[in-house]
């Protein structure tokens, strides 16, 4: 059975963050993604992002080295890079030189500040990004500081994404144009993107600035967590009149408060004494009294719980592969399904038979690595 993106090929520039999990989703639902590694080092289990990708590792300022990358270039449908502007076209892979061999090119470009703008060529990451955007105000207690959300939000939601988006939406371009192009996605432009429903509660003047006062960052009693008799925890997001109606009845809650859920004044005090009933019962015993219900209630759980959750092992949301704990691949498709997870292989490691597809002969190859143009 086919996959949905066979025969697509993938140059990815070795790199971290956003660029090689977009090159790790491309490749689980069947792009045949080639990385050009710096140097060629023993596979590491761990390293999910290379998993169904190739490697070939080249010294990119050896002639012969950056020849046989823009070989590879030249043959490729897409490339993805994620390093500060113009480092590319020093190296002579720019998008200019590489759609002049190959004006089908979609080339790729992830970076957190853009290609342009007094910040470009400054460095960055995904806490710095979601601070310029907005997008980190909201987080965090009142009176404290800003939580950093992980690196979910601007790496791989502004980023990943919107690079993937742009990619996608090249490629499909390009079977009415015939033409390539490059794309800049920018983590400081796709975080924005991604905030239309609060631009528009601000317009609306539905939203504060205030943090913890409003439906989303926790100042809702209906829409945050809680701890438990165990000190375990539940998320509780019943935003919907009906929804936080069967909480009420649910939890044994005053049912009056249904009348007046969306009365800012009523938040604190209610989040108080919602805190306190919370913490009367185990998460297992709350769990029991909302099951099958539309509360909208769920555990918070750890890494080491994730797995074992009888909704994902059904849906096999998780999977492992020599024991790593990994996500399997997603979205899922009904006719072209993803590739099923394997173990990823060595940078370098797969640099003899990605050459010998390129018609290099074995005396060619080792007269490479005598050169130094192999790494």
């Amino acid at each position: 059975m086919s996959t949905a993106l066979h025969q697509l090929k993938v140059i990815e520039m070795a790199g971290l963050g956003p660029a090689p999990l977009a090159g790790q989703l491309l490749a689980d639902l069947g792009a045949e993604v080639i990385v050009i590694d710096r140097t060629s080092t023993p596979a590491d289990p761990t390293d999910i992002n290379r998993r169904h990708k190739r490697s070939i590792a080249l010294d990119l300022k050896n002639p012969a080295g950056l020849a046989i990358a823009q070989q590879l270039i030249a043959a490729a449908d897409v490339v993805i890079e994620g390093f500060r502007p113009g480092v590319m076209e020093k190296l002579g892979l720019g998008p200019e030189a590489c759609l002049s061999h190959n004006p089908k090119l979609i080339y790729g470009r992830m970076t957190g500040w853009g290609q342009t703008g007094p910040l470009a060529q400054t460095a960055g990451h995904d806490l710095n990004y979601l601070a310029l955007t907005g997008a980190l105000y909201p987080l965090g207690a009142a009176g404290q500081p800003p939580m950093p959300p992980l690196n979910l939000v601007a790496d791989y939601g502004g980023g990943t994404m919107f690079l993937l988006l742009g990619i996608l939406a090249a490629l499909y371009e390009r079977d009415r144009s015939g033409q390539g192009q490059v794309i800049d996605a920018a983590m400081v432009d796709g975080v924005p993107a991604m905030m239309g429903l609060l631009h528009t509660w601000l317009a609306r003047q539905w939203w504060t600035i205030e943090r913890e006062a409003n439906f989303l960052d926790g100042g809702a009693p209906f829409y945050r967590c809680y701890a438990t008799a165990d000190n375990k925890y539940l998320a509780v997001a019943p935003l919907e009149p009906h929804f936080f109606k069967e909480l009420l009845t649910k939890a044994a809650l005053p049912s009056e408060h249904y009348s007046s859920q969306y009365q800012k004044a009523n938040w604190p005090e209610r989040s108080q004494y919602y805190t306190e009933i919370f913490r009367q019962k185990t998460q297992a015993e709350w769990l029991s009294l909302f099951e099958g219900s539309d509360a909208c209630v769920a555990p918070v759980l750890d890494f080491n719980e994730v797995e074992a959750h009888p909704h994902n092992a059904a849906r096999g949301n998780f999977v492992r592969v020599n024991e790593v704990l990994q996500a399997a691949p997603a979205p899922r498709l009904s006719r072209t399904p993803a590739k099923a997870p394997i173990a990823p292989t060595g940078a370098g490691e797969d640099t003899a038979s990605i050459l010998a597809e390129l018609a290099y002969s074995p005396e060619q190859i080792a007269a490479l690595r005598a050169l130094g143009a192999l790494t």
